[in-house]
């Protein structure tokens, strides 16, 4: 009888080097970790050794099969991680040490909560952390990360032995609303105020809006979408991390997962925000303007967001990285994780004790924003509901 061979583990110099069909089995619906969007990453440049995010991705076969992968990626920097290490990377240099390169598994430029160890059971899951260390280490990495883990895949990489560390981030969740006049309704008298005078403010300056799905988002709002995206980075004086082609790319192979939303005044177009979603979670992503209105970045990013999460029945509003701006306008604190690894024996112990009393500082600050929810006490939702689908 024969014995059962082990997995074999290849690492894919890109998403070019597995099937969209083999990839998307184990990656389940989420847009971000579909093969087209992580390929229309490299395909256009975005992702790529010249830009410091060098495709290592793990996978285990057996035979012909794909049956795990992770996305990874070997990295000179720590730009376009949300997950802030520079201080590590510093304290490496003092003494003498190298940072990088370092090894991250995440979504680039997405700071978005679901699995990254895809497989069919905890199994694989548990061989492919194991392999992204022992890779770490072969390739004279400095560490091993994994970036917004869900939760089972958070408890996998803790038993392999990583360092998880906590995190915050706002999100809205659908109560079932009816209307967005039913959703300011649970709120409290002074910020349901706030919204409306808000949205007031946009309307009364003649702003309106469009809601472009699917395939009705044309190559010319592509390219306005990009020149808005490129001019709010510039006047923050910051290099736009994607470009039109990979714009372009995901609208045409998700265009199922595509929201854009474009605001139009005195019959030119002034700004636009891209979400992408599922059939559970709307996720904000990137939004850019050439004229400044007040409150326009609220109503394009938040307020019309909400509107179709309502209309579609959306569950979930995943507005994007940190922001406490959000919390008066409906996003609740929720706590996301990472998960680390260092091979320097002295600096994973230091990191440890710092990420415990991080840990307890990020629960007291969370402790502290629910103190002042914006929702009247008895019409506020339940925030232990898990509905993010991962």
């Amino acid at each position: 009888m024969n014995t059962p061979q082990p997995p074999q583990l290849r690492v894919l110099a890109g998403m070019h080097e597995v099937t969209p069909a083999a990839w998307n089995r184990l990656a389940g619906n989420q847009p971000f970790l579909s093969h087209a969007f992580l390929h229309a990453l490299e395909a256009s440049g975005c992702v790529g050794d010249e830009t410091g995010w060098l495709p290592q991705h793990l996978t285990l076969w057996e035979g012909e099969r794909l049956v795990a992968a992770l996305p990874l990626y070997a990295k000179n920097h720590s730009y376009g991680e949300y997950v802030f290490d520079w201080a590590w990377a510093e304290a490496y240099q003092r003494n003498g040490l190298t940072y990088y390169p370092k090894l991250l598994s995440a979504i680039p430029f997405t700071p978005v909560t679901g699995p990254r160890l895809l497989a069919e059971n905890d199994v694989h899951r548990a061989l492919l952390a194991h392999a992204a260390i022992e890779h770490a280490q072969s390739i004279g990495a400095s560490s091993f990360h994994c970036l917004f883990p869900d939760p089972q895949d958070s408890s996998v990489l803790q038993n392999a032995g990583l360092m998880i560390r906590r995190g915050v981030q706002f999100h809205w969740l659908n109560q079932n609303f009816t209307s967005f006049d039913a959703y300011l309704a649970a709120m409290s008298h002074d910020k349901r105020k706030k919204i409306k005078q808000e949205r007031r403010r946009v309307s009364e300056a003649g702003i309106s809006f469009r809601q472009l799905t699917g395939n009705d988002i044309k190559a010319e709002d592509w390219a306005f979408f990009t020149g808005c995206y490129d001019n709010t980075y510039l006047q923050h004086r910051s290099t736009p991390y994607l470009n039109v082609d990979f714009f372009q790319r995901v609208g045409d192979t998700l265009p199922d997962n595509v929201l854009m939303i474009v605001a139009s005044q005195a019959g030119h177009d002034i700004a636009a925000a891209l979400n992408f979603h599922d059939d559970t979670t709307l996720y904000g992503r990137y939004w850019g303007t050439h004229a400044y209105s007040p409150a326009l970045h609220f109503e394009t990013c938040y307020y019309q967001a909400i509107e179709f999460c309502i209309a579609r029945g959306i569950r979930l509003f995943e507005g994007g990285a940190q922001g406490e701006h959000k919390l008066a306008r409906g996003f609740l604190p929720m706590e996301t994780t990472s998960a680390h690894w260092l091979a320097h024996p002295r600096f994973a112990q230091a990191v440890e004790t710092f990420l415990e009393r991080e840990a307890l500082g990020v629960a007291h600050y969370i402790g502290e924003l629910n103190e002042h929810s914006p929702f009247k006490n008895t019409c506020a939702p339940n925030t232990h509901d898990d509905i993010s689908g991962s």
